[in-house]
């Protein structure tokens, strides 16, 4: 059913509207005109010339031809200076750009003859970048801080830098900073102090995670609830740190510099802000977070040198690589975190990853995973459960500190081989060991621990190998790049066989014809010879018979699809 047309609304007034419009109009009208009035703006008059009465107007009336005739003569002299002027500076235009061209031409070939030669400066969040500014904390500092992660110490150790350190030659010290006590049992840390002093001096270390900063008001909810900073605040044994550099400093006599060096998200600048007192460097959840080397002054004798993240070799395990990674995980591929949390789940407790999560039994770390996305309701279209995102955010709980999980010391103490026992007595060398035994125990005591049945049991896979070479680390952009120029040289060198073999066939195929055309003329000189008799050999007529069979054979077998009820193979369409 077709609508109606609406009808145009008419744009006919009443008189009574029209006239009201034109008398406000005529009222506009004369208020403008009072305005102006007052305000003397009025019309120029116009020039009402020479008067016929005037004595000498002939005179004057040439003046004024001869003065507009000077005006008109210098409008167009400058007219013409102006056009010289552009024509100048276009030809000055065009020689700068022939030059630039020829310029950027010979660069062009200059610089593909020396492009092995060139370096172009790194980006602040590449890992060559990150690999510099350590070795400048390394070369720098007077002390090496090695902060590790109490509740896997052995995996956060990297022995490229303890070498490092030790074989430098000076008087570097190298002290073991155990950091997140809090997040173990008592037990076990006892355990691993009592393991780490035999190599190098240990702190028992509890760095503060959020800090007031001189800028930072207190926060104020809706309901005047002030936040509370006094569990996030609270940080035990830095002035443990504190006496044991101080005294290390006056047998040296000089001021010193301490670098704090280590993996990702164990706390180096958070320890940095709990000596310092206030926040001094920035602190995040996310990793990579410093990039460059800060420095933070104690006091007059003492320097801190903040330090970006140990790269972790990509030989490590899929277990060191997901929990001592650079990486983000919301940056990186799917694949590599599925893999990094299926490492972790089975490097734990079932029963007690179960009672922590509080999900039921499971096969796999895939059945985990989709166990608790069900939980949570992380869930897809469908209900189908997002596997992929939930195993994220496991991984950034076990890389942060959420998760109270703990591992066990080795069972015998096998040092190291750069570690020999004259190295171990050196750097051991101007601390006063029995006081850090005393002041170790006492910030132990002074903190809440978890219990073993509330934490998870972890199987730690020993040390992480790390890159501290600048000349050793391999980018990613320049992993995909030699990725990619190896495949184009497998196309290349796919195309160039298809090539050949294209050729060796067209090569047989002139034989053929040059072998046809040879028996063509043989079989017509011996018919011209003998005319009357046939030449028949049993072996030729065999093989002839042989030849009739299978062509008959292939004749039957094309002719086969098309009596079968006419049906149309698509596998039989070649090009």
């Amino acid at each position: 059913m077709k609508r109606p047309k609406l009808r145009k609304a008419s744009k006919r007034l009443s008189c009574h509207k029209r006239y009201k419009i034109q008398k406000k109009i005529r009222e506009h009208h004369r208020k403008v005109r009072k305005e102006a009035k007052k305000r003397g703006h009025k019309k120029p008059k116009k020039d009402p010339g020479i008067p016929s009465a005037a004595p000498f107007k002939e005179e004057l009336l040439r003046e004024a031809e001869q003065r507009k005739q000077r005006l008109e003569e210098l409008k167009q002299k400058q007219k013409l200076n102006r056009q010289k002027e552009h024509e100048k500076k276009r030809k000055l235009e065009a020689k700068k750009n022939a030059a630039t061209v020829k310029e950027k031409a010979e660069g062009k070939e200059s610089s593909g003859k020396s492009k092995g030669k060139t370096k172009k400066p790194l980006n602040k969040n590449s890992k060559k970048s990150f690999c510099r500014e350590l070795m400048k904390v390394l070369e720098a500092s007077d002390v090496v801080l090695e902060v590790l992660d109490a509740r896997d110490p052995m995996g956060c150790r990297c022995p490229q830098l303890e070498q490092a350190v030790t074989s430098s030659g000076g008087s570097k010290k190298l002290l073991l900073v155990l950091n997140k006590i809090d997040l173990v049992p008592k037990d076990n840390i006892e355990k691993w102090l009592n393991y780490l002093k035999k190599e190098f001096p240990t702190v028992a270390f509890k760095s503060a995670t959020m800090m007031k900063d001189k800028t930072m008001q207190e926060q104020v909810t809706k309901r005047h609830a002030r936040v509370d900073f006094s569990e996030t605040s609270q940080y035990f044994g830095s002035k443990c740190l504190l006496k044991l550099l101080q005294g290390y400093g006056k047998t040296q006599d000089r001021a010193i510099q301490v670098g704090v060096v280590g993996f990702p998200n164990v706390g180096k600048s958070s320890i940095i802000n709990s000596l310092k007192g206030k926040r001094a460097c920035n602190v995040g959840l996310t990793r990579g977070v410093t990039k460059s080397m800060q420095t933070v002054h104690l006091d007059k004798q003492t320097k801190m040198l903040d330090s970006p993240s140990i790269i972790a070799d990509p030989s490590n395990s899929p277990l060191a690589l997901a929990l001592r990674s650079i990486i983000d995980p919301e940056g990186s591929d799917s694949a590599d975190v599925l893999e990094g949390v299926n490492a972790i789940i089975n490097h734990c407790s079932k029963q007690q990853v179960m009672m922590h999560y509080n999900i039921p039994d499971f096969r796999d770390p895939e059945e985990f995973l989709s166990l608790l996305a069900q939980k949570r309701g992380m869930l897809k279209k469908g209900g189908v459960p997002d596997i992929e995102n939930m195993a994220k955010l496991v991984l950034c709980d076990w890389t942060g500190a959420r998760i109270k999980y703990y591992s066990q010391p080795p069972g015998f103490q096998k040092p190291p081989p750069y570690l020999t026992e004259q190295k171990i007595a050196e750097m051991q060398e101007g601390f006063n060991l029995n006081n850090l035994e005393q002041e170790n125990s006492n910030t132990v005591q002074a903190l809440k621990h978890p219990s073993p049945a509330s934490s998870i049991a972890f199987q730690s896979a020993g040390m992480t190998n790390g890159t501290i070479e600048e000349n050793k680390v391999i980018e990613e952009g320049s992993e995909r790049g030699n990725m990619e120029t190896s495949k184009e040289e497998e196309e290349e060198e796919e195309e160039e066989e298809e090539f050949t073999e294209s050729d060796n066939d067209e090569d047989d195929v002139e034989e053929e014809d040059d072998d046809d055309i040879r028996e063509e003329s043989q079989v017509q000189v011996t018919r011209k010879a003998k005319p009357g008799k046939r030449q028949t050999n049993p072996a030729n007529s065999k093989e002839q018979r042989a030849g009739n069979e299978r062509s008959r054979s292939l004749s039957f077998s094309l002719d086969k699809p098309a009596d079968e009820d006419d049906a149309y193979d698509f596998n039989t369409d070649y090009v």
